[in-house]
């Protein structure tokens, strides 16, 4: 195995780490999940980086980090819903759509698309990335990154006014709407791939019709 598949995997063991410190009831560990996910989300810029300037790219590398990112950042949603739960104010008020729901949509269309990423390595087909389904990514992993850190600070500074404002972050309705925009933008991107994959099929069809 070489070295960015490695980091791949070590992504993926790094969610289960995340998750447990997040979800625990110690001030301390709930700080240090946010470092172990800074960690996990480096490995995914490292990884890119060093597989195309070294030359690492492989077909089994295409599935696997994406997968890792994949379970990392649903990992951390689950967490998200897991202390919602616990904490009804945390992330805001459910004003349109169950916090549950939008989650849950998420989830299942990224382990949708991942299955079908792997019946395309599997078919010898290239499974391109499409730019909606890049800019959720981008999005959604930022804004996981911003809600763990902030809550990282509120610990750090509790009894404070800063400590009070980074927590007032944490219930403000401005993230439900955020998790809203990803919700959309998973489900267009899902869409997208729908169909890009039916177009190589309708346009060598139109090009035998034409023969």
């Amino acid at each position: 195995m070489n070295f960015p598949n490695t980091l791949s995997i070590l992504r993926i063991l790094l969610s289960p780490v995340f998750v447990f410190l997040f979800l625990s009831s110690s001030n301390t560990l709930i700080a240090i999940s946010f470092f172990v996910f800074t960690i996990a989300a480096l490995t995914d810029w490292y990884d890119g980086w060093y597989a195309r300037k070294y030359g690492f790219k492989t077909r089994w590398g295409q599935f696997l980090d994406p997968l890792a990112d994949k379970i990392l950042t649903s990992s951390a949603l689950i967490a998200f819903y897991i202390l919602k739960q616990r904490v009804p104010a945390f992330l805001g008020n459910e004003v349109i759509i169950p916090f549950g729901i939008l989650i849950a949509i998420i989830i299942l269309r990224d382990i949708i698309l991942t299955l079908a990423r792997s019946y395309s390595e599997l078919c010898g087909k290239e499974f391109k990335t499409s730019m909606i389904s890049k800019t959720k990514t981008f999005i959604q992993m930022t804004y996981i990154f911003i809600i763990i850190g902030v809550m990282a600070l509120s610990i750090i500074f509790t009894g404070t006014v800063s400590g009070n404002y980074f927590k007032s972050l944490l219930f403000s309705n401005i993230n439900y709407y955020i998790i809203l925009i990803i919700t959309i933008l998973t489900a267009a991107s899902g869409i997208a791939y729908i169909f890009e994959s039916k177009e190589p099929a309708n346009s060598k069809l139109a090009k035998t019709q034409a023969e």
